[in-house]
């Protein structure tokens, strides 16, 4: 059984052709990527009609350039599938139509997949080798645009536990940085510049230690009036231009505050719902430092640890096109006049 999957949910576009066998294993024929980091860069943010526009001149490069990688022809794909939400509208929308065309024109099914289940179903994606079923876990996604907290107990069956009432984690390293004037994307920037640094130097709030929610906002206030008594200037004097030693400190001590809270707060939800498997997802699970301190962290209290390979944190079709192949071997589909929605919920 394949599948081709098309993600354009954000600024990244995105093809993948994946083969899937009875046995669970599963082969990527095809992944392309179009990055769109340059042109949103100078805008310090993603704009979404230059991110629309550009998915509808990279997809259809993409789609070529996937089928010849997997030397496979259209007709031969079993489904299509694509991101139908969450994102931005104008974006989602390039890549569900595409993706409808190709099923309606070849007679094929059509899935229409959440971002975040691809998130969330990504750390089990193992290839052909060997493919795992789901187990039950507690899963934490963290992302430019979501911090959640889900107890899976399988394969289309979950549970939110906790959600950030604000600010996502990805959100606050990036705005944290566009006031140290490091650029965008901003969490590879901070972590980049947070090694070597003292994560004790600066004390920083943990917000909501006793919700299973998430909150990064204060956090990202206190770094905005703790600058100027750093470097005694005018909180308007933005950004910031810190001695390289001062903004190692800065950054470790920020990073190390967001990584106090995800690591605790997923910790104590694996415990209360007695599991035996800790999950990571998402773009700022890219963040070494965060891997290994939850990874230790579950070490010592006994669970699990999995974490979706870097390649896979990141934007992609291919943990579209994993989680539309189980939900296809599992029997769902879609109907091709299933709208967009750019504030789909997990759950």
């Amino acid at each position: 059984m394949t599948v081709l999957a098309i993600e354009t949910s954000c600024d990244e576009t995105a093809v993948a052709i994946l083969r899937g066998g009875d046995d669970h294993s599963h082969e990527l024929l095809a992944s392309e990527v179009a990055s769109q980091v340059a042109a949103h860069e100078k805008f310090g943010g993603i704009v979404p009609e230059v991110a629309s526009r550009n998915h509808l001149i990279y997809a259809p490069r993409l789609l070529d350039r996937a089928t010849r990688a997997a030397k496979i022809d259209l007709s031969k794909v079993d489904a299509f599938a694509a991101t139908s939400g969450p994102g931005l509208a104008s974006s989602l929308m390039v890549g569900a139509s595409i993706a409808k065309g190709l099923a309606i024109g070849f007679g094929k099914p059509y899935l229409a997949i959440n971002h975040l289940e691809g998130h969330l179903l990504s750390p089990f994606f193992r290839g052909a080798d060997g493919g795992e079923q789901i187990k039950p876990n507690v899963s934490l996604i963290v992302s430019g645009g979501h911090t959640m907290s889900v107890l899976v107990r399988g394969l289309a069956d979950y549970q939110l536990i906790g959600s950030t009432v604000d600010d996502a984690a990805g959100e606050a390293f990036d705005k944290v940085a566009k006031m140290l004037g490091l650029g965008y994307p901003g969490g590879p920037e901070i972590e980049k510049r947070a090694r070597g640094g003292d994560p004790n130097r600066f004390d920083l709030p943990r917000s909501m230690p006793d919700s299973e929610n998430f909150s990064f906002s204060g956090l990202k206030t206190a770094v905005r009036y703790l600058l100027p008594k750093i470097e005694e200037r005018r909180l308007t004097q933005t950004p910031y231009r810190l001695d390289a030693g001062v903004l190692a400190d800065l950054c470790a001590s920020f990073q190390q505050a967001v990584i106090d809270v995800l690591v605790s707060k997923v910790i104590v939800a694996a415990k209360k719902y007695h599991v035996d498997l800790v999950a990571l997802s998402g773009g700022v699970s890219c963040n070494q430092e965060l891997r290994r301190q939850l990874h230790e962290a579950c070490s010592r209290k006994g669970f699990e640890f999995k974490s979706a390979e870097l390649w896979l944190c990141t934007d992609n079709a291919a943990m579209i096109a994993f989680a539309a192949l189980l939900r296809l071997q599992a029997g769902f589909k879609s109907k091709v006049t299933e709208e967009i929605d750019p504030n789909l919920a997990l759950v």
